[in-house]
């Protein structure tokens, strides 16, 4: 009994931690400190992770940190590959203990992986998520190979199950996703860039406008390749005037306003 109290506590112990690490990062308002201070958390986790192999707590928690260093942090490509690999193993690992159905399919004739996807619940929800968000990581690190490119659909049916369990889920970061995957090619070559729009829309409403990121997607992404300069630069000035203070996305957001800076100066129209 001892033994397992002992190791209960443990795990708690790491959890909170891990938490505890996801929180001051994602609640910085210094990217550069951020920056420089990551490493050491992610060498952390790292070895909170290889201590609890198994524990999906943890191991989403590495796979979401390790990802948004990546995609938001990280300017040489080759680290962004090297970690964006990174990210998407620990979220396969999550989910192979919480869906081994999902993960044994993974590379498997595409309606095979889609039924796997189909009998995910709810209450299974958060692995499957994080899993989407980082192997899309991953896929756009490594945009110069077709064979991780063409990995995109299962993504994309990934994220649409999770909208289709829970359209709010993450605050609409799964719409946000959804709305850069569907704003990639023009109605022309056969796009939904509609369909991108309503995700962006419904992103914004689901934060209540306070994910600033969602904005500067739909403005890179959707407003871009419609060549809607009056959509782009509303929503690029709305992304400057807004606080950059939130729960949870205060380091997300002051990254957002300064690629809202970036890409209105770069004279893209």
């Amino acid at each position: 009994i001892l033994a397992l109290t002992l190791a209960g506590c443990a795990a708690t112990a790491a959890h909170r931690l891990a938490d505890n690490l996801s929180d001051a990062m994602l609640n910085q308002d210094d990217p550069d400190t951020v920056r420089a201070g990551a490493p050491a958390y992610l060498l952390l986790l790292d070895s909170l992770i290889a201590d609890r192999p198994d524990d999906t707590r943890l191991l989403i928690a590495g796979a979401r940190l390790y990802g948004a260093y990546a995609s938001a942090l990280v300017s040489d490509p080759i680290r962004a590959r090297r970690l964006s690999v990174r990210s998407r193993d620990y979220a396969r690992r999550a989910l192979c203990v919480t869906e081994p159905a999902v993960c044994e399919n993974e590379a498997a004739p595409f309606e095979q992986f889609a039924s796997a996807v189909d009998g995910v619940d709810t209450s299974r929800i958060e692995p499957m998520y994080v899993l989407g968000i980082s192997w899309a990581g991953w896929i756009r690190a490594h945009m110069e190979d077709w064979n991780a490119v063409a990995q995109l659909p299962r993504v994309d049916y990934l994220l649409q199950r999770v909208v289709d369990l829970q359209p709010d889920y993450d605050r609409g970061r799964a719409q946000l996703y959804l709305g850069v995957l569907r704003s990639q090619i023009p109605p022309a070559l056969g796009g939904q860039p509609e369909a991108g729009r309503l995700h962006f829309e419904r992103a914004i409403a689901f934060s209540n406008g306070r994910d600033l990121i969602v904005k500067v997607e739909f403005a890179r992404y959707y407003a871009r390749l419609m060549f809607d300069q009056l959509l782009h630069d509303r929503l690029l000035h709305e992304v400057l005037e807004a606080p950059a203070r939130e729960p949870g996305l205060t380091l997300s957001n002051t990254i957002a306003k300064q690629q809202a800076e970036m890409l209105l100066s770069d004279d893209y129209f």
